[in-house]
């Protein structure tokens, strides 16, 4: 298997590489009659695009998606979509200085020892570039869920040190994209920004949180066993590049309470309808929705790319020096957000899917 595609019934496979041509996506098994916004898809690229902004990478990528196929007088028509996304702003020759040296806490070493040929230039593969053709996919089936009221929101909950110190409840997360940061706390944001900037004229980066909520998820979605909803949200989100950790509900600190404490009581509201009166299950209890909101935190590393020489070896095993060169973010965060955006709604629109195929 070569890990590039994901999903079940709402299948997305990816190709392409940081410095080749371009990056593409195929998406098999979006269904018929989707009226499909391409600008909206645009929308989400701009998003995640580098050199939006003074805190971000500046290479300058327009990332217009040109649509290929599985689409008719503006509606799905149920055949594969295919999306691709050129290059325009590559320039190899800043890596021909490491064509045989493995950088430090990149994938260079592990893409040797696993094919025994790597494209230096960028990373190849594993550049983060790679996420382009998620994002376009996951406007795709975004426009999918928003057809079942569904809602997904991230923002940057934290730059290293500097918390938002709010719950996603006590935000107005309609302020997300009103800073370079994407936090919608703007006093946060701000703090933020700044350290951001500082760090970038140290030659250094910066790690974070990302939070994201998710409304509108009706109970019932998910699989009992292995294919859990919370278990597959985790694995997408860590298959985005630099992020380190995943905890969904109460996380690592609900293990401070008692269970007398973590539990959500049910009661029914006055719709019928069957609620939690607290919700650090986040949303989802045994691998199932339970309708609730569903929220989770992913922790993203300093971006290992660094302005400062670095000690290493070279694919000779000798002890060389890896010179900080290129173009890249102080910190991953703010194009880190349409990133999760996308991941959680390809896994959401598979087990939509799903879950109309599970009863009768």
């Amino acid at each position: 298997m070569s890990g590039n595609t994901h999903g079940t019934l709402f299948r997305v496979t990816t190709f392409g590489e940081s410095h080749g041509v371009g990056l593409g996506v195929t998406i098999d098994g979006c269904p018929a009659g989707l009226s499909l916004d391409v600008e909206a898809i645009q929308r989400e690229m701009a998003r995640r695009r580098p050199g939006q902004s003074r805190i971000v990478t500046q290479r300058k990528e327009g990332d217009g998606v040109e649509l290929l196929s599985g689409t008719f007088e503006g509606k799905t028509t149920g055949t594969p979509i295919g999306m691709v996304i050129y290059n325009q702003d590559q320039r190899s020759k800043d890596y021909s200085h490491i064509y045989d040296k493995y950088r430090p806490s990149h994938a260079d070493y592990t893409f040797a020892a696993k094919y025994g040929h790597r494209d230096y230039r960028g990373g190849g593969r594993s550049s983060a570039r790679e996420t382009a053709a998620r994002v376009a996919a996951g406007a795709v089936a975004q426009q999918l869920l928003a057809g079942f009221g569904i809602k997904i929101r991230s923002y940057v909950d934290q730059v290293g040190d500097i918390r938002t110190g709010k719950e996603h409840e006590e935000l107005d997360l309609s302020l997300i994209d009103s800073n370079d940061v994407r936090c919608p706390d703007p006093e946060a944001a701000a703090r933020m920004e700044e350290e951001i900037l500082a760090v970038r004229k140290a030659g250094d980066t910066i790690g974070g949180v990302v939070k994201c909520v998710i409304s509108g998820v009706p109970p019932g979605w998910g699989e009992p066993v292995f294919d859990k909803l919370h278990a597959d949200l985790g694995k997408a989100i860590l298959s985005i590049n630099a992020c380190k950790g995943f905890e969904y509900g109460s996380g690592f600190a609900g293990v401070t309470l008692r269970g007398s404490a973590h539990n959500d009581a049910f009661y029914t509201d006055a719709d019928d309808r069957v609620r939690t009166r607290t919700n650090r299950s986040g949303g989802i209890q045994g691998g199932i929705s339970n309708g609730e909101d569903i929220y989770f935190r992913a922790a993203f590393k300093p971006v290992a790319t660094i302005i400062s020489d670095q000690e290493s070896v070279n694919e000779a095993g000798e002890s060389v020096t890896v010179v900080g060169k290129g173009r890249h973010d102080p910190c991953v965060l703010p194009r880190a957000v349409p990133i999760v955006d996308a991941m959680a709604a390809l896994v959401l629109a598979d087990h939509c899917l799903r879950a109309r195929v599970n009863r009768l």
